[in-house]
């Protein structure tokens, strides 16, 4: 059970306190409750954008390394297509320092022509490396857009296009600023060898006086249920053949997300799961086959992807993965296979747990998601699921109706 400390300042930021005296080291981690979903269709990649400028300095302090580093802390962060999170890892004692350090970029980013310019170069150089120059770098460009017709998860959180980026200008990315990044829509935790009063102190020192901001409210067009199949065939110079295909799925706080996470374990969670063991180890179809699904906030998508063996047909590969398919969604899985997956979950979250940066991260997110209490309860609901559930799940989301599929064929 993680315990946890929370308070909420005048301004709307809230605050969790994790306490734990085993380690030497704080986490300072900064949540705002935006990502790629909440961009302009015609202007993407603004988050991930924001990623890389909230590194460039504030107004009063233009080099955000060298107290960090003279603390000897350490910083990174991520965006997503529902968070943009930072995080610094410090010695405790040096906990201020991250708290100035973040309080100023929220109070007073840096915004100028010559720093847009860098981190737009920057951004459109890892848009080229990634996506475009790289085998199947463009697979999920396509699989999105092919699967989400309203929904802004139908772009990546890189951006839509190199152009949105390429031609960011300064007075939209201020604008984006001033309407996400400020206290009433950001959550901060603070964990490590730290004290609840003393963190409340300094927080109310560095973050108490930062106006508030205006609340952010949601109004994403909602997905229509696909009800046809979908299918795209592409040519491209790559070394092997690859198949790709992806349904949709619940969003995060739904039973059915626990019982799809559970699907994606006993499908594809590593080589004694159902799909490596059938089609790469017993037929020998594929060099390797995966499942997972995006843990996103709204309803979101499983995929399975696989890269063919030289020489397989890919109406064979495709109707072995089927046929597996077929299988979950008409047998019930077995207590000892279900136990088994459940257990390795239950290992996996424990695992995590004992990182004071990802206890951290995740007390943020389930604060967003509503409550940061929620991630206690995440291990009983997997264990809630029955294998009636898997079944019938199984039988609901891998309806062909409900299919994304991208035959990608090598050129060579």
């Amino acid at each position: 059970m993680l315990q946890f400390n929370r308070f909420t300042l005048g301004n709307g930021l809230r605050v969790i306190v994790h306490e734990d005296a085993s380690t030497p080291m704080a986490v300072v981690n900064v949540m705002y409750d935006v990502g790629a979903r909440d961009e302009d269709p015609s202007k993407t990649g603004f988050a991930h954008l924001f990623e890389h400028l909230m590194f460039g300095g504030s107004i009063n302090i233009a080099d955000f390394e060298t107290p960090l580093n003279m603390a000897g802390g350490e910083n990174n962060a991520y965006t997503s297509n529902d968070v943009t999170n930072y995080y610094i890892q410090l010695p405790a004692e040096n906990l201020e320092t991250a708290l100035w350090l973040e309080s100023d970029r929220m109070l007073s980013l840096a915004f100028s022509e010559k720093s847009l310019d860098v981190q737009r170069k920057v951004v459109s150089e890892e848009f080229k490396e990634h996506y475009i120059n790289k085998p199947y770098g463009d697979v999920w460009f396509r699989l999105r857009e092919m699967a989400y017709k309203n929904h802004p998860y139908r772009w990546m959180t890189i951006g839509k296009e190199l152009s949105h980026i390429e031609n960011a200008a300064l007075s939209d990315v201020e604008a984006f600023f001033h309407k996400h990044y400020n206290p009433v829509n950001a959550i901060l935790v603070v964990a490590g060898n730290v004290k609840t009063d003393n963190v409340k102190s300094l927080v109310e020192k560095w973050f108490g006086s930062i106006a508030p901001g205006k609340k952010y409210v949601r109004n994403i067009p909602a997905e229509p249920a696909q009800d046809e199949a979908r299918t795209l065939e592409v040519k491209a110079n790559v070394p092997l053949d690859a198949l790709y295909k992806c349904w949709h799925m619940s969003r995060r706080l739904d039973h059915g997300y626990y019982v799809a996470d559970l699907i994606t374990e006993v499908l594809g969670g590593g080589s004694s799961s159902r799909l490596f063991h059938k089609l790469v180890k017993e037929k020998q179809l594929f060099s390797n086959i995966e499942c997972y699904q995006f843990g996103t906030i709204d309803n979101g998508l499983l995929a399975i992807e696989g890269k063919l063996v030289k020489g397989v047909k890919m109406k064979d590969a495709e109707a072995a993965i089927t046929e597996e398919l077929v299988k979950i969604s008409a047998e019930k899985i077995s207590e000892k296979e279900l136990t088994k997956v459940k257990n390795k979950t239950e290992s996996a979250i424990a695992f995590e747990d004992m990182s004071v940066m990802t206890r951290a991260n995740n007390l943020a997110f389930y604060e967003l998601l509503g409550d940061a209490a929620l991630f206690n309860s995440d291990r009983e609901k997997y264990f809630a699921v029955t294998s009636e559930d898997v079944m019938n799940y199984s039988k609901k989301i891998f309806d062909e109706k409900n299919s994304n599929t991208l035959y990608y064929y090598s050129e060579n």
